[in-house]
């Protein structure tokens, strides 16, 4: 059955300090699935990068910690209230099916209320001095402050709604000014949401959101003279084109992944297969945290596979806006292109075809590929869509923890085992962010540190609470004590 989708082609504006501003040139958004209009978005000029930046900088929030809670809380309530509404956007705009627009929904009201919820969290430490000969009479406080400048925030396509909110709750949470570059692919929630802020009560000045792509752009978001810290989740060829042309600013990036799930000999293959089948094909296997590799040993490998093969052959690929379809469409023809490639050349090297590797447009089924060498470029590079490979292991751990390290990312890991000596050693030596038991690469809460190493990002760390802190300065300063 198909959900009743009456989102209807819009020309919209960008949101410069709260004011709609249209240009004559425009972006055209287009339904990945069936090539249809969803809306126009501006093609930003530099100049309306420089006078979002500037009116941001302009003004100064005197929102108290109360103010902010309440703003966040609103805004959480109100996308839950309209959580339908958006999945809606989202689905017309990315292809993402029924299923995974709701979800997305779902964490983005986590996002806001979670950051509601440590606005009003005091965030300042106390230091004793009198804890060596040299000590004094004194104390040491700390206190966060918000930016000097600008948050320049840059987003990708894949999560519109909810990576989005990870860059703006956590900025409005520690006060600070925000100019938001959507992708040019997937804008149209990012402007709902500004909306839905300013609802809220959010000052206009402290959110602004422009559109367009480098070509209208140029690196404007990048080199502005008002931007203290530029904040991308994307590509990590775009990356680090930002870590080398940004200049002297803090710089967040959360970049690629090419996760892997871990199946060792004990583990329990039904539940193993499961969370690697979900973990591939969910958000059409479009997370940086999606799995990518599976590394299974020898010993189980073929009934595994047995495993995979039979959950993978259940998902309904097709119709975003088909309330059944668990795999929508990837972003565009040329991504699934890409995948389809990807997935023959492995074959011409050993692997074996089980399922799958069927496209039309951007439509692209659900695949599994048995046998995969460890290092073709299916598995060796970032594959962003829902492509099960499973890569076979010898029974030695050491071996394991090689080959998943042996990609240019560092991201995330899960791992199917049950012994506590496995267990310490994938903590330990497995190069990345984060490791999950029994769980998919991407378990997380909106709370919780994430981030990665290596091609993944530098180690800064995002989620909720390490982003405040990030787009914080700490200020310290001392008093007399008589202890």
């Amino acid at each position: 059955m198909n959900v009743p989708f009456s989102y209807a082609a819009k020309r919209e504006a960008m949101r410069i300090a709260g004011k709609h501003i249209t240009t004559d040139d425009v972006i055209e958004v287009r339904n990945p699935y069936d090539g249809s209009l969803v809306g126009t978005v501006p093609a930003a000029r530099p100049e309306h990068v420089r006078d979002a930046f500037a009116r941001a900088k302009a003004f100064k929030s005197k929102l108290s910690r109360f103010e902010r809670q309440q703003i966040l809380q609103k805004t959480a309530e109100l996308l839950r209230g309209r959580r339908a509404s958006f999945a809606r956007i989202i689905s017309a705009e990315s292809g993402l099916c029924w299923k995974d627009a709701i979800y997305e929904s779902t964490r983005a009201y986590d996002v806001w209320s979670f950051a509601a919820q440590l606005a009003v969290k005091d965030d300042g430490e106390s230091y004793a001095c009198d804890i060596s000969p040299n000590g004094k009479a004194r104390r040491i406080h700390t206190l966060r402050t918000p930016l000097l400048g600008v948050i320049s925030a840059i987003t990708p396509f894949n999560h519109p709604l909810n990576m989005v909110s990870h860059k703006l709750a956590p900025a409005i949470a520690t006060n600070n000014r925000v100019v938001l570059k959507p992708t040019e692919l997937t804008p149209l929630t990012a402007l709902a949401l500004a909306d839905v802020l300013y609802e809220a009560g959010l000052p206009p000045e402290m959110l602004s959101v422009v559109t367009g792509n480098p070509s209208t752009m140029g690196d404007a978001m990048i080199t502005d003279p008002d931007a203290d810290l530029v904040t991308f989740t994307g590509s990590v060829r775009v990356g680090k084109h930002i870590a080398h042309t940004a200049g002297y600013k803090r710089i967040v990036l959360e970049l690629g992944g090419n996760d892997p799930l871990i199946v060792m000999e004990d583990a329990d293959l039904d539940k193993a297969a499961e969370l690697a089948v979900q973990g591939a094909t969910k958000n059409s296997g479009q997370r940086c945290t999606a799995v990518k590799r599976i590394l299974v040993v020898e010993k189980v490998a073929d009934e595994f596979s047995r495993y995979v093969l039979e959950k993978a052959k259940k998902l309904k690929c097709g119709d975003p806006a088909d309330a059944e379809t668990d795999v929508g469409t990837v972003i565009n023809e040329r991504s699934a292109v890409l995948f389809e490639n990807r997935v023959n050349d492995a074959v011409t090297k050993g692997a074996e075809l089980l399922h799958g590797n069927d496209r039309q447009g951007a439509l692209y089924s659900p695949t599994v590929v048995d046998r995969v060498p460890y290092d073709c470029e299916l598995v060796h590079e970032e594959t962003f869509g829902p492509v099960i490979p499973i890569i076979r292991c010898s029974n030695d751990i050491a071996e394991v923890i090689r080959i998943s390290n042996s990609t240019a990312y560092g991201l995330s890991s899960g791992v199917c085992t049950n012994r506590l000596d496995y267990i310490t050693r994938f903590v330990n030596e497995l190069e990345v962010g984060t490791v999950n038991v029994w769980e998919v690469p991407g378990y997380r809460t909106e709370m919780s540190p994430f981030g990665g190493i290596k091609d993944s990002g530098q180690g800064y760390k995002e989620g909720v609470v390490e982003a405040m802190k990030g787009f914080t300065n700490v200020r310290t300063y001392s008093l007399p004590w008589q202890g």
